[in-house]
């Protein structure tokens, strides 16, 4: 009988079955698809899990630099300009780099932690038992669906999946060629004759649609366009895309077929769901990620928080399979990680509605964007952008110059001991490090949330492992 099986092999699934197997707990992956998927999908990784990617040493193999993040000094919401760089803690991370290259790293690393991933295999039905759920074949304790926004384990399960279905829109999007004559040099951009300057990866809104030009680091272009124009029965195409572009942005747009051999995204897409899973737990079933939230891509917030949803479940139902956890703390997942997807519904559909056309949508922008202009709006929005909660332990370097981040690739406990309180944790449980630099000590949990700190009472270290994870067994190795 296996721990666990994670329905998905996706980005999502596959973080869960990792920080599962840091854990000690036997997990199998099943996919449905026999072999990757090659056809673009994200572009890269926005907010908080810049940091933790960092934190679990995976950010080093996708950017391969072993700089340490740094945030970003602007981004956009709703395609106004944030300048980020007035904040005095910006959390805002960004890192460039498509979906298909942080699946190839996870699956890498789920390989190297021992995660059997089983391709060309789906979840068509299950059945749940008192202690386990059968799987096709298979016996597990817990099954985990990370297979989708149209999750076949969140349907089997029975779990509501309420929202907003929308038909307003149609988002047309393609790898191009593009005449050197219409590059911008010195920005990077386009210089459309007659339009102006389309700054680089940056959502450019008319009234009468919205316009994304992306020049990847690989060499590949990328236009997005979005507006109010019925899609016809024919197949997508770039003389479509050229003239989605022309309505967009009120001039031609001269470009073409891109080079190279593909695959190449030439995609339509009308209209978007956005919904939230009712309940991401019924019995021994979970979801993690798209299975449990859908939600307008702008602004790319999908992987920040489905990959935290997979860190955050992970070393909780680790604890669970090895008797380890104390009452609730697997049920803690829901209500620690429904908000920040309720959080985000919020948002993305705010941003929905501020990017749209037509002129009383460009006066909602005006008054957006003063308000934006004022610090403490700066703030809030920056933190909506990058899905950071309270209490996540900050980026810290100790006094022998040993970063945070490389401390917390094992998945644990971590107290950063900067006054004396090693003996009030139990040692099989929580790692030690001492540290004579300034500041607080610290009691990270395995996904690096301050559980806490010596601002409060020596003796609530002790009682804050004990409700997090029973000391009474030893930690797997």
């Amino acid at each position: 009988m296996f721990d666990v099986v994670v329905a998905g092999a996706g980005p999502n699934g596959l973080m869960t079955a990792c920080e599962l197997a840091l854990h000690g707990v036997r997990a199998v992956v099943l996919e449905r698809d026999a072999e990757p998927r090659t056809e673009q999908r994200a572009n890269g990784v926005v907010g908080q899990v810049v940091r933790m990617l960092d934190r679990r040493g995976l950010l080093e193999r996708l950017t391969g630099s072993d700089e340490p993040p740094r945030p970003a000094p602007e981004y956009m919401f709703a395609a106004l300009p944030l300048p980020l760089h007035r904040l005095a803690e910006n959390p805002v991370y960004t890192v460039l780099v498509p979906q298909r290259r942080i699946e190839e790293v996870l699956a890498a690393r789920a390989a190297e932690l021992g995660v059997e991933v089983r391709r060309g295999v789906e979840v068509t039905g299950f059945e749940q038992r008192a202690d386990h759920v059968r799987v096709g074949q298979l016996e597990t304790r817990w099954l985990v669906g990370a297979d989708g926004g149209h999750s076949v384990v969140r349907k089997l399960a029975g779990i509501g999946f309420p929202g907003v279905t929308t038909d307003r829109t149609v988002s047309r999007a393609a790898h191009v060629s593009v005449p050197r004559r219409l590059l911008d040099r010195r920005g990077g951009g386009l210089d459309v004759p007659g339009f102006g300057i389309v700054p680089p990866f940056r959502h450019t809104r008319t009234e009468r649609g919205m316009f994304v030009y992306a020049p990847f680091p690989d060499g590949r272009r990328m236009i997005s366009v979005t507006d109010r124009e019925p899609a016809t029965d024919e197949p997508m195409s770039i003389a479509e895309l050229r003239a989605a572009a022309e309505r967009v942005l009120g001039v031609p747009l001269d470009v073409d077929e891109p080079a190279g051999d593909g695959p190449h995204l030439l995609r339509r897409t009308t209209g978007g769901n956005t919904r939230l899973a009712e309940t991401y737990r019924r019995g021994r079933v979970l979801l993690v990620g798209d299975a449990a939230h859908v939600h307008s891509a702008i602004g790319g917030p999908g992987l920040n928080l489905g990959l935290q949803d997979a860190v955050n479940l992970g070393w909780k139902l680790a604890a669970e399979v090895r008797g380890q956890a104390p009452r609730g703390l697997l049920d803690s997942y829901e209500a620690e990680r429904r908000p920040v997807a309720e959080q985000v519904v919020m948002h993305t559909m705010a941003q929905s509605v501020l990017v749209g056309p037509g002129p009383e949508v460009t006066a909602l922008r005006t008054l957006v964007g003063g308000l934006l202009e004022d610090e403490p709006a700066l703030r809030r929005i920056a933190n909506l952008i990058a899905g950071a909660g309270a209490g996540y332990a900050p980026d810290l370097t100790l006094a022998d110059g040993t970063r945070l981040a490389t401390l917390t690739r094992d998945g644990g406990f971590l107290l950063i001991d900067r006054g004396g309180f090693r003996d009030r944790v139990p040692r099989d449980v929580v790692r030690v490090v001492d540290d004579p630099g300034p500041g607080e000590s610290l009691l990270l949990r395995p996904d690096c949330y301050l559980a806490w700190t010596s601002a409060q009472p020596a003796a609530e270290l002790t009682a804050a492992v004990e409700g997090l994870i029973s000391s009474r067994l030893p930690r797997a190795a």
